[in-house]
């Protein structure tokens, strides 16, 4: 299964392979040459295909667990200063994703969305310590039965250059559900009040909508 913000780049792929595999073998004489067109217009698609692959993830809502939002490693845990909206010092979860990863955001937790705000900015690599603040990034609150109000923020990269963001204000939306993409190479930054009992570690894999990073 393919992510819906894919489909178009993923059907220009194809197009492109198919075109470049009927070009090289009517225009181009050298077998080697041919091989290596065809080789590679192959390799290129199968990169965008796993790139907006999205697994079925079978969630069952449960408002004592806060779930990673995506794939990816944790980079960060931390407790700093959140200046956006809580104005607060909050424990801050950071998820690299690397373009092999898949790239769906999926709600985190299930509740009410009070706030979500784009902001443009910069392309630092998402790894980068000021990409948080700098970057292009959307930010989301959500107000959960168990944890209060949860935000999490989405992180464009060096190579990410468009987040899709599914969340408005007002909107109910439950644990595990889609809530966006963000295409080639990000970072996700969680944030959860001082005292929420983590269950996850510095550098472990974790998983969208499966991977529990915290519990009551």
């Amino acid at each position: 299964m393919f992510h819906k913000e894919g489909f178009i780049i993923i059907i220009i792929s194809f197009i492109l392979t198919v075109a470049i595999f009927v070009f090289s073998e009517y225009f181009i004489v050298s077998p080697q040459l041919n091989n290596i067109l065809q080789f590679f217009s192959i390799f290129l698609l199968i990169i965008v295909l796993q790139f907006f692959r999205n697994p079925k993830r079978t969630v069952i809502p449960n408002d004592k667990k806060i779930l990673s939002p995506v794939d990816g490693k944790v980079v960060v845990i931390e407790s700093v200063y959140e200046k956006e909206y809580f104005k607060a010092n909050r424990i801050q979860i950071s998820i690299f994703m690397s373009p092999i990863n898949v790239h769906v955001t999926r709600y985190p937790a299930s509740g009410r969305i009070t706030y979500s705000k784009y902001h443009p900015g910069k392309y630092l690599v998402a790894w980068h310590p000021k990409s948080s603040l700098e970057n292009e990034r959307t930010t989301i609150v959500i107000d959960t039965p168990e944890y209060g109000e949860i935000l999490y923020r989405q992180i464009a990269g060096a190579l990410a250059r468009r987040i899709v963001n599914y969340a408005n204000e007002g909107d109910k939306v439950i644990q595990g559900d889609d809530a966006g993409f963000i295409k080639f190479g990000s970072r996700v930054d969680v944030f959860l009040p001082l005292n929420t009992p983590i269950n996850i570690k510095l550098n472990e894999i974790v998983k969208g909508a499966q991977t529990i990073i915290a519990s009551t």
